[in-house]
């Protein structure tokens, strides 16, 4: 596969006007005119003038300065890409309703108009082998498109499967193992317990001879992993998943954004890509867990540790009801503020379960 013509973000144009790095644009394509500038007939305070603009309106203008045909072609030499689409689907006037519902994209106009994704053809191939800029794709990605049935990231199957996940996926995986760390805190409380890989079942075999205070231990510790959940969904949400521009402007750190969440606002209704496939989360809570072994006794992190995995649950659970469930009334409040992350202000508004570190941090997303 071929790379295509570099596409640049309108905000990349607008953002070189000096005379050390002078970009423009004409007809649609990008140049920049930089080592042109002392060389210009007209001086180089008539191209300094219209830096970061679009020239196509001035270059026919005889009145401003007249140009010849070798004008146009010598432009040639400078042309560095060509700029992409403006138009947005996200809006600061967005507003839910509780029957959201979109029509879904026409994938080949969708094409032909941003030149960004082939939705009809698997996703990520795309994205190593495009040449659009991080700009450009940071626009992109974060306009809503809306398919009848799943976006595909990967040609084979055999990668294809571990993208996807139904929302049942998560409490049938996690729950076994929250309660079994649940168990484990509250023996260990109890009794030294040998290492899991010795003998894994005796938490299960201990369960009739667990004392009230190593329960109440346990809760606590369980509880406070609820706690540290919440924080922890709001550092993933808003500083991993949303690191945006912070992003080395390479493909393959793109193809890793489009990976961990850029895919989610990009088709933000896919019913199979609302919750984490366990390979990902697993990744995501490697290093979580390890530091919790880390910094606490044995039976305290395990407790802590299961109540972090009960929350994410329940987030994972919520955050695919948010999309596609009629909700009560607490549950349809968060589904418009969440809803209004994808379609109003995607850098504002990180809470899914509750709004409680939006407020602390001062990134609530009026809806």
């Amino acid at each position: 596969m071929s790379k295509r013509v570099r596409i640049f973000d309108v905000d990349e144009l607008s953002a070189h006007t000096s005379s050390s790095s002078c970009w423009i644009s004409y007809k649609g394509k990008v140049y920049d005119v930089t080592g042109f500038l002392q060389d210009h007939p007209g001086g180089d305070d008539v191209l300094l003038k219209y830096a970061g603009q679009d020239v196509e309106k001035v270059m026919k203008d005889k009145t401003e300065h007249e140009h010849s045909e070798s004008a146009y072609d010598i432009l040639d030499e400078y042309v560095l890409g060509r700029l992409g689409s403006t138009e947005n689907i996200v809006r600061d006037d967005w507003e839910a309703d509780d029957d959201f519902d979109p029509d879904a994209t026409d994938a080949v106009e969708d094409l032909k108009k941003h030149h960004f994704l082939d939705l009809q053809q698997p996703l990520l191939p795309q994205l190593w082998y495009a040449n659009f800029s991080k700009a450009y794709y940071l626009r992109q990605v974060h306009q809503p498109r809306h398919l009848s049935d799943s976006a595909r990231l990967f040609g084979p199957e055999y990668l294809e499967v571990f993208t996807k996940a139904k929302w049942f996926v998560v409490p049938i995986f996690w729950l076994p193992i929250t309660f079994y760390l649940f168990l484990r805190s509250a023996l260990q409380f109890t009794t030294p317990l040998p290492p899991f890989m010795v003998d894994p079942t005796l938490p299960l075999s201990g369960i009739g001879n667990l004392p009230a205070d190593s329960i109440l231990k346990t809760l606590i510790c369980f509880f406070i992993g609820n706690f540290v959940w919440t924080l922890l969904e709001y550092i993933f949400h808003r500083f991993l998943f949303h690191v945006d521009y912070y992003l080395p402007d390479k493909p393959i750190f793109l193809l890793i954004h489009f990976l961990l969440h850029g895919v989610h606002h990009y088709v933000p209704m896919d019913r199979l890509r609302l919750v984490m496939p366990p390979p990902l989360f697993a990744m995501l809570e490697w290093p979580m867990t390890r530091l919790a072994y880390k910094l606490f006794p044995l039976p305290v992190a395990n407790g802590i540790i299961s109540g972090a995995f009960a929350l994410y649950v329940l987030y994972d659970c919520m955050h695919y009801a948010l999309h596609h469930t009629r909700l009560p009334v607490y549950m349809n409040e968060m589904k418009k503020y969440h809803l209004a992350h994808h379609y109003k202000n995607f850098d504002l508004g990180f809470g899914v379960t509750s709004k409680i570190w939006d407020i602390v941090f001062n990134t609530v997303l009026p809806v």
